[in-house]
């Protein structure tokens, strides 16, 4: 859904339609294949009721939005309060993931068109300013049982961001933070996981500053930018221990499915 401007009504219909194809793709073998139901921003009533028909109807295990919103609100304002509710309540795991390509005022749009330079920022830094939405604009101090995951965009800038958003919030969170009682980083080690690239040897030096236990692993299948079918022996030749890799597969993903 990344259409500046689309009728609410329209695209509620579109995440309605694409979940009643997931759920029928899952029917294959439910046992292994888990939804991830996609929720339209454009209304928090059609949002909230996708995400109820998403876990009573379907027996989606998460759902998942951009992480460059799609309407005039930043994730922490107080427009998508019911949504958090739901997803909270429903026991439901929120997955962001981003597009090189279109949406709303987008990062990348000041980079065109040079797709190169595009595709290196726009997903990562769209998933850094929607993880300072939530780990400091108080979204996770409102919703303590919500999980959430920023996928697909890297992890090795995840120390930096952590480091400046707690050192942000000790110099003036107490005027632009009243709702948080710790600091953004415990937070995120309490909610949030974010994927690792097949590829991306700057993980160990993640694990070496906050230890392997948020992070989870992705192929990025079928992206162009994708390592698939090879992803998974890329992952294994990453100069980082055999349990950190236990944890990366599975441990950690079957904790944010709540499995």
């Amino acid at each position: 859904l990344v259409v500046d401007d689309m009728e609410a009504v329209f695209a509620a219909a579109i995440a309605r339609a694409y979940n009643n194809w997931l759920y029928d793709f899952c029917q294959k073998d439910p046992a292994r294949l888990l939804g991830a139901g996609m929720i339209s921003p454009y209304d928090m009533n059609d949002a909230a009721n996708e995400a109820q028909r998403c876990a009573n109807e379907l027996g989606f295990r998460a759902v998942f939005l951009r992480a460059n919103p799609l309407v005039d609100h930043q994730w922490h304002d107080a427009y998508y309060e019911p949504l958090w509710s739901a997803l909270e309540n429903l026991g439901l795991s929120l997955g962001f993931h981003e597009s090189t390509g279109t949406g709303k005022k987008q990062i990348g749009e000041r980079l065109e068109p040079n797709l190169m330079l595009r595709r290196a920022y726009a997903q990562p830094m769209e998933q850094m300013l929607a993880l300072g939405s939530f780990c400091a604009g108080g979204v996770f101090a409102r919703h303590p049982k919500l999980r959430v995951a920023f996928l697909e965009a890297n992890c090795s800038w995840l120390p930096w961001l952590l480091w400046r958003l707690d050192a942000g919030w000790e110099r003036e969170g107490d005027v632009w933070a009243p709702d948080l009682c710790m600091a953004p980083s415990e937070y995120f080690k309490r909610q949030c996981v974010v994927s690792v690239e097949p590829d991306e040897i700057t993980v160990k030096q993640v694990i070496d500053t906050m230890g392997s236990d948020r992070i989870v692993f992705s192929t990025d299948y079928p992206h162009g930018d994708s390592k698939y079918p090879e992803a998974v022996d890329h992952f294994l030749k990453l100069p980082i221990g055999k349990d950190d890799k236990k944890k990366i597969l599975w441990d950690n993903c079957v904790a944010y499915y709540a499995l």
